[in-house]
């Protein structure tokens, strides 16, 4: 069985308490600081490497900028209308990597439709467009692979242009009396938050030692000047208020938006990047929101919308039984744990997507809501749309490396470079793997993809939910389906959130590392966006289950539940409110359910 997909990849808490204990203890090659996509990245790649690695997140995986993207992995068409086209064409080899290597039981195929809106200009300009986007893409698939070799294999299907009549055919919500054609192209989705699991899953299966809940205090130097190298961090572990330190030969700060915060550590002593925070708000509405059938691609999956705005694009794109609206994209200088959505965005996106939908949506339809912040290195361009592809890996003193920038579609890039960088004074290190490495649950996707008949059967969960399941756990789909079988009460769903298993909660506690309700609810389930109580209800039900795997008593459980509501509650206050300093100190009013430092 391959390193990265054995039980140590298990983040149980068993393993937290070991890794805890020997992060104290040793010296490690390298060590990593942020727990979102890149920095996840960054560790699997130097564990994959062969080096000794450590990695901290300050609160749980991906609950920054990487469980609040549009869920897209592109190479995006505004980069190539600014003709970026080598950053495109790299976009869209790591999008070949995921659907084809590195985790195609989390990123799947997914057609777009970009209604026209004018005659003649927009069809010809952009179908010019999408024929240079798909020959990129099918350029990255050709004579790549392991080794060399090339791959073979499907590629994406080719753009169609669509008459005005297959366009409304093709999506019956659209308004007839804007619409004027359309063209059909594909780019691909993926779940954010589980993706970024299985990268810290995959890692610590590599034998990364990896701490949620453990929030750099400050760098140790080995000596008091200004070029002093950096030799390690001081770590305050939230789960008991105790401090310890980790020693390493090379520190790795993936701290996006936070980035600034980890300059500030070196003082005066050295330059580092400035990193401007963009806000980008979502919207989740019911899939029979935006009325009709869908266009469909061969594997079934509905369209998504791309349309155009004054300040770019915005995306209209299925998630299960909803659709997910976005983005937004304007500066932030508030809270940086807890941005809010204001009142402003949500109308702000419901005006742009309701000039193109025979029924306009309103408040009401409007499920979930969720913010999040990109990290963009500040530089030459002063408006954020212009900055979203600019990136850094720097090393203001020696032994730091400093990643600023980026997109979640790169992820990998970035930590290759970043580990490049860190090992550049070490002997004998080989270079990445990564372009070729499978995540937890990817080993053996191709045997247990179409079993879901049969493995329902096997186990007693509904087909349907085994489908579900297939798509957030891959081949690891067994470590869920033993839980039901040994409990039938874990074969459930949880109350009100029907598409999740109460055998999903426990799983999560026992080897996804979950630590507080929030990460249940939040990255390893939907069900605070997917829901219109947005989790209140599921809240009692998870937290139970959750106590008996991490031993909490009832006066802890109650706790988790009250702060789960108070945010849920203050989130929804913010989304009243008519702009970002209201909402702001609105979220605010919820506490931080981890141990302040």
């Amino acid at each position: 069985m391959p390193p990265g997909e054995t039980d140590r990849a298990r983040l149980s808490p068993e393993r937290r308490r070991v890794d805890r204990a020997r992060l104290a203890d040793e010296v490690v090659d390298v060590l990593v600081i942020g727990g979102g996509v890149t920095g996840a990245g960054a560790a699997l790649d130097a564990a994959s490497r062969g080096l000794s690695v450590g990695l901290l997140e300050a609160r749980d995986w991906a609950a920054g900028t990487s469980s609040r993207s549009s869920t897209l992995i592109h190479g995006g068409l505004r980069p190539l209308e600014q003709f970026a086209v080598p950053l495109v064409h790299e976009a869209l080899s790591e999008r070949s990597r995921l659907i084809r290597t590195i985790a195609p039981h989390l990123v799947h195929p997914l057609p777009f439709l970009l209604p026209l809106t004018a005659r003649i200009w927009q069809r010809a300009w952009f179908g010019a467009a999408l024929g240079l986007y798909d020959a990129l893409g099918a350029a990255s698939i050709a004579g790549r692979g392991a080794g060399g070799r090339a791959t073979g294999g499907r590629g994406m299907p080719w753009h169609r242009h669509l008459s005005r009549k297959q366009a409304l055919a093709a999506f019956p919500g659209l308004r007839g009396d804007v619409v004027r054609g359309g063209i059909q192209y594909w780019d691909a989705q993926v779940d954010d938050a589980r993706h970024t699991l299985a990268v810290v899953r995959t890692a610590a299966g590599y034998g990364a030692r990896a701490l949620s809940s453990a929030r750099v205090t400050g760098l140790l130097r080995d000596g008091g000047g200004p070029d002093s190298a950096v030799v390690g961090a001081r770590v305050a572990d939230l789960t008991d208020g105790s401090s310890f330190a980790v020693r390493a030969r090379s520190v790795v700060a993936a701290t996006g938006v936070w980035s600034d915060d980890v300059g500030a550590m070196l003082g005066e002593s050295a330059p580092t990047p400035t990193v401007r925070a963009a806000k980008g708000v979502h919207l989740v509405v019911p899939r029979s929101a935006i009325g009709g059938p869908v266009l469909e691609g061969a594997a079934g999956s509905p369209s998504g919308l791309v349309l155009r705005t004054p300040a770019g694009v915005l995306f209209v794109i299925p998630w299960d039984e909803h659709w997910i609206i976005g983005t937004t994209d304007t500066p932030w200088r508030r809270d940086r744990d807890h941005p809010a959505a204001s009142s402003a965005d949500i109308a702000h996106l419901l005006d742009h997507v309701n000039r193109v939908l025979i029924r306009p949506l309103g408040t009401d339809d409007v499920l979930g809501v969720y913010a999040g912040l990109r990290p963009l290195p500040a530089g030459e361009f002063d408006h954020t749309s212009r900055l979203s592809r600019q990136r850094a890996v720097v090393t203001p003193v020696p032994g730091l490396v400093l990643v600023a920038g980026g997109e979640y579609t790169t992820y990998r890039v970035l930590a290759e470079d970043a580990v490049d960088a860190a090992v550049a004074g070490l002997p004998g290190v080989p270079p990445s793997r990564t372009a070729h490495l499978p995540l937890v649950g990817a080993h053996r996707w191709d045997d247990v993809r179409d079993r879901a008949a049969e493995l329902s059967a096997g186990s007693g969960v509904p087909g349907e939910a085994v489908v579900r399941l297939l798509r957030r756990h891959g081949d690891r789909i067994g470590d869920v389906l033993a839980l039901a079988r040994s409990d039938p009460a874990l074969a459930r769903p949880l109350p009100g959130a029907p598409g999740y298993l109460a055998a999903e909660v426990v799983h999560a506690v026992t080897a996804e590392g979950a630590l507080h309700l929030d990460d249940v609810l939040a990255r390893r389930t939907r069900v605070s966006i997917e829901t219109a109580h947005r989790g209140v209800e599921s809240a009692p039900e998870v937290a139970r289950l959750m106590a008996s795997a991490l031993g909490w008593d009832g006066e802890r459980t109650a706790r988790e539940v009250q702060h789960y509501t108070a945010r849920v509650a203050a989130e929804r206050e913010a989304q009243r409110l008519p702009d970002d300093h209201t909402a702001d100190a609105a979220r605010l009013g919820a506490p931080e359910v981890r141990a302040r430092v």
